[in-house]
């Protein structure tokens, strides 16, 4: 995998110097030696291989390689741009070229990159491309990564057996076999490698002493395999943590994201102007749908439901109405245990326009009012009617955290499918790892996905 990745970017990158080339040769400008032209494709392999850009990673979007691969292209550019300057032999004028080749590159290597990436995940939904993958430990977390394995295609890996010194116990009771074979204890670490081919390892937690979980770790490198280890207190580590050392002693180095400092005070003010934009240019469609919903059935035009915002405060939420009014003779709606309400509750009341609005997600768009006014944001999570709070506060671990920030149109836990009635413990892990991950660059990513998102018309 790592070498065709390179591959990629080498194939990309060397399209893009025949692209730019071409280019400057058309327009009459002076070309560089084309012994130095030659050097910017491996020069873009080599410095992503020293940037480890090539090593494997678990579930690696195009939208987060992005800024990566075009600083890469830039510095490769400059490093170029760099050697005709301190050549005392080549006139400047060879600078035209070299900036077609770079417009090329940052068009073309990513374009490149997402190909690969699409084709990977295309691959890993048919089960091929997947490593064969054991899990080191037992209990909660053990079951936990292998839910998570099971659930998603996007990682790649394909979980063959488990390996602890106590027989696996999971399920609510703690007492039901594992959803994968029992491969034995971690002394027979070797016998487990050959039997199943596995390529990589997860280490979970497991009451096994650390000088064996150390040794199935040393028997892994000695195979080859990619080692991932889930570490203590991972509920707190997310992706600006860092490895320090004291000696030889390593510490995790937490970054802490402060929702009442300066980036969220700009965020906010990005959202009312960015909000208001956008509310001006699809005033016609908005003015549309006003219509529509108005003369599909009796009722308002908007549907105002009280929902709980930042720092527990409850604001109007509002929507297009998409359903018509309530009957007596309609039975009520319960959510079921573990579960979140949402998408159609009890019995289906959508008009025809609102089914429309309801696949497309066009029934949101009043919510950028509640932006403008400060009570939401464009990106953050997904807020929740007070009475299911209460609930929800009580029954799961950390979900009051998520109204550390304000509600958002759209999330991180939607994006990645968690709509409607799905779990609502899922979808507390996803808000508060976007809080305690927030980047302008996720917000970016989110409301891209978005868009793809209501592409697909997801229901």
């Amino acid at each position: 995998m790592p070498y065709a990745s390179a591959l990629v970017d080498l194939t990309s990158a060397s399209l893009a110097v025949a692209v730019g080339m071409t280019w400057a040769n058309r327009a009459d400008q002076l070309l560089p030696p084309s012994w130095m032209v030659c050097l910017f494709a491996p020069t873009v392999v080599a410095v992503s291989a020293l940037g480890g850009r090539y090593r494997r990673k678990l579930n690696r979007s195009f939208l987060e390689e992005l800024p990566t691969i075009e600083a890469v292209t830039a510095l490769a550019a400059m490093l170029l741009l760099s050697g005709l300057i301190f050549n005392a032999g080549i006139t400047g004028s060879s600078s035209g070229a070299v900036a077609r080749v770079w417009m090329c590159a940052a068009v073309l290597i990513p374009a490149g990159r997402w190909l690969w990436i699409e084709w990977k995940r295309f691959c890993f939904r048919r089960n091929r491309l997947t490593a064969p993958t054991l899990i080191v430990g037992n209990g909660r977390i053990a079951e936990k990564v292998l839910e998570r394995i099971a659930g998603s295609t996007a990682y790649g890996l394909r979980a063959v057996g488990i390996i602890d010194d106590e027989v696996p116990s999971m399920g609510p009771d703690r007492k039901s076999p594992a959803a994968v074979p029992y491969l034995g204890k971690l002394a027979e670490i070797e016998q487990a490698i050959a039997r199943t081919g596995a390529e990589s390892i997860i280490v979970a937690f497991s009451r096994t002493r650390d000088e064996a979980m150390f040794e199935v770790v040393r028997v892994a490198h000695k195979h080859g395999m990619n080692v991932w280890i889930v570490p203590r207190i991972f509920d707190a580590i997310g992706v600006h943590s860092r490895i320090d050392h004291v000696g030889g002693l390593p510490l995790i180095s937490v970054a802490r994201t402060n929702p009442r400092g300066w980036e969220f005070h700009a965020k906010h003010i990005s959202d009312r102007v960015f909000a208001t934009a956008g509310l001006v240019l699809i005033s016609p469609l908005f003015l549309a749908l006003m219509l529509l919903v108005r003369l599909s059935s009796p009722g308002p035009i908007f549907y105002g439901q009280d929902r709980i915002g930042r720092d527990g405060r409850v604001f109007r939420c509002r929507k297009f109405r998409s359903m018509r009014p309530l009957r007596e003779s309609d039975a009520t709606f319960t959510p079921g245990d573990g579960s979140a309400p949402g998408g159609v509750e009890g019995v289906d009341r959508r008009t025809p326009i609102g089914k429309f609005m309801r696949a497309t997600s066009l029934d949101e768009l009043p919510q950028l009012l509640n932006v403008i006014k400060g009570e939401m944001s464009l990106v953050g999570p997904r807020p929740e009617r007070p009475e299911y709070v209460d609930l929800f506060n009580a029954q799961i671990a950390r979900y009051g955290d998520r109204h550390r920030v304000k509600a958002g149109i759209t999330g991180w836990a939607q994006v990645h499918g968690l709509r409607g009635q799905t779990s609502i413990a899922d979808r507390a892990e996803w808000d508060n790892f976007y809080i305690e991950n927030w980047s302008i660059w996720l917000d970016c990513r989110i409301l891209a996905m978005t868009v793809i998102a209501v592409l697909r018309r997801a229901e």
